[in-house]
């Protein structure tokens, strides 16, 4: 019987038990942002990479979350014109890597496990958190949430992908979604990728913008989807790098997610991938 997430998503859609503190990467010699817990030593910390043409402080509330359940986050904030150099987005990613794994951070109270990183990202920064995970050992798992296509492709990457992986797709059509998240997930060159649909949820509707939204007529954000995407992606890498057992359903494929959320796997997934245009 597959296991059911309903709880569980409910918990992790809420603020964490952690203090946030929030500093930048500037000092450190690239622009972006910090985002961790007020300590903790040897946690969990991952690499998120933003959009197309969208700022960090549009993850402001969503990076805040993962932190206050103990993962620290770097967010480089980088290539925001509209001829983004992904490959220079990468490296990015990886000094932010290196820069997480490698000072302390906050107040000095907060060490970040070598063993315990990750990449993660949204739309552009989700296809480029799978090519900074491709042949490198320092990265233990990948969440990327609606992935954009990249240059290099993802999802031609995605076929070299040797560690866990979440991917969350778009439950509606959107004139402006940029990317094929089913066949990233189909593609996934091991068995352990995880493949969700946020049922209202789009690659243009998960970024903190409501001003833009309304300008363009598009109306609020939903804000439940959004609340679903962070609860995925914090339950998945709780248990990925943070070792807790009591997320592992998050990891699990055919796991139940719940209302708003669908998961496909096997042949319903193929099936999706070779429905959407790459």
């Amino acid at each position: 019987m597959a296991q059911k997430l309903k709880k569980q998503m409910s918990k992790l859609s809420r603020r964490g038990p952690h203090r946030v503190m929030v500093g930048d990467l500037d000092v450190a010699g690239i622009p972006g942002k910090l985002y961790t817990p007020a300590e903790g030593d040897g946690i969990p910390g991952i690499v998120f990479g933003h959009d197309w043409m969208t700022g960090v402080d549009r993850y402001h509330r969503t990076l805040r979350h993962l932190a206050s359940w103990g993962i620290a986050v770097a967010a480089p904030g980088t290539e925001k014109g509209v001829l983004p150099d992904h490959r220079g987005f990468v490296a990015d990613m990886e000094t932010s890597l290196q820069i997480l794994a490698g000072v302390k951070l906050g107040a000095g109270k907060v060490t970040v496990s070598p063993g315990r990183l990750g990449v993660a990202g949204h739309g552009m920064g989700a296809g480029c958190a799978i090519l900074a995970a491709v042949d490198r050992s320092a990265v233990r798992a990948v969440g990327a949430l609606y992935p954009a296509v990249t240059s290099p492709s993802c999802a031609e990457a995605a076929k070299e992908m040797t560690v866990p992986g979440l991917v969350v797709g778009s439950g509606r059509p959107f004139l402006i979604d940029a990317g094929s998240p089913a066949k990233i997930a189909a593609n996934w060159g091991c068995d352990d990728v995880v493949y969700r649909v946020v049922d209202k949820g789009t690659q243009f509707s998960f970024p903190e913008r409501i001003g833009t939204n309304l300008a363009i007529g598009v109306g609020l954000p939903k804000f439940s989807a959004q609340e679903a995407a962070r609860a995925l992606l914090t339950g998945f890498l709780l248990h990925r790098l943070g070792g807790e057992k009591d997320f592992a359903a998050f990891s699990d494929p055919e796991a139940d997610p719940g209302k708003g959320v669908t998961a496909y796997t096997g042949e319903e997934l193929a099936d999706e991938a070779d429905s959407l245009v790459s």
